[in-house]
């Protein structure tokens, strides 16, 4: 997987936003201070690393990227025909084109962190009204990222699924918990119990939804995430570039140091469930998985071009022994 921020411009301010953190790329210079592209050199040097590093997906953020749509109308259209699968995540502050939903491969994924309350403060000028005028008539998945402000009052989680899966547009709901750095300390943040009560909603809400996307093993992996970098499939499989589209973003896209205790990212949760399953008997994905990892490491030492990822440095570890917090369901 191939992640690249393709632009610094983004005309929204929101509180906790990663990306702009002083120490997302590793505290040396920040995103808004990087040179970044546009036009046809933008186009090119996407498809260039896109090329070089042969990805099954790439996802385009930013800054937010539909600054750049025009030249995202090239890019995506080459990279279907390639073969690969994208995914644009964008706040939807600016119409989404039209064309874009006839582009196979493509999902275009819309941040919408809470209801009107507390998105249209975090996420102006991207509110509710410009966002449902911008995605009308289009295809989607909704993006939520849950914050302990959201938790303030019951029936939060119900109402604000029931609000995006009765959108035609919508295809899914994604849920994402905030995922603090190391030592952060921010109202953002989700206690301990907050997290252990917003997973039992999510699990009733999902009984009365068909959009949510949230089953038994995603549930498990966000109540137990991985440990560290070193523990996380999402991390060792994904390689993520700034907008200078030379520096890597690292252990993976939050950048800095990210606290893996509380992580809790839909696409890393996601994968965490994922490579516990058994492929055959004993043999698990995780299994598969760090033999390629492993493979992958002996290959770069040897092939003088490729690219030399630091997540490779250690191969994935097995995840300790812990006990998971009992979430009941169906």
């Amino acid at each position: 997987m191939l992640s690249i921020e393709i632009t610094r411009e983004c005309p929204l301010h929101c509180p906790g936003c990663y990306a702009y953190s002083d120490t997302h790329l590793g505290g040396g210079s920040t995103l808004r201070q990087l040179s970044d592209y546009r036009g046809q050199e933008l186009v090119d040097r996407v498809l260039a690393l896109v090329r070089e590093h042969q990805p099954l997906q790439v996802s385009l953020v930013g800054g937010e990227p539909l600054v750049r749509h025009r030249e995202l109308s090239q890019i995506l259209p080459t990279l279907s025909d390639m073969g690969v699968y994208s995914m644009v995540v964008t706040s939807a502050v600016v119409p989404i084109p039209r064309e874009w939903m006839q582009i196979p491969r493509l999902i275009v994924a819309v941040s919408v962190d809470g209801l009107p309350e507390h998105h249209d403060v975090r996420r102006a000028p991207a509110t509710y009204e410009r966002i449902l005028r911008n995605v009308a008539e289009r295809r989607v998945n909704i993006h939520w990222t849950i914050t302990r402000p959201m938790l303030s009052r019951p029936g939060y989680v119900e109402e604000y699924v029931s609000f995006w899966e009765a959108r035609p547009e919508v295809g899914r709901i994604w849920v994402s918990i905030y995922s603090p750095q190391k030592d952060e300390q921010t109202p953002e943040m989700l206690t301990a119990e907050d997290r252990t009560r917003l997973l039992e909603e999510l699990v009733s809400a999902k009984k009365r939804s068909r959009k949510l996307l949230i089953n038994d093993g995603i549930i498990r992996a966000l109540a137990a995430p991985p440990a560290s970098p070193d523990h996380c499939l999402f991390s060792k499989m994904s390689v993520n570039y700034t907008a200078d589209l030379r520096t890597r973003v690292e252990p993976c896209v939050f950048g800095g140091t990210p606290d893996c205790s509380q992580c809790g990212c839909a696409i890393s949760s996601g994968l965490h469930w994922l490579k516990s399953i058994s492929v055959a008997g004993p043999l698990k994905i995780d299994h598969i998985v760090r033999g390629s990892i492993a493979t992958g490491s002996v290959m770069s030492r040897l092939t003088a071009h490729a690219a030399q990822p630091s997540r490779w440095e250690t191969q994935l570890q097995s995840e300790p022994s812990q006990d998971l917090v009992q979430i009941t369901g169906d």
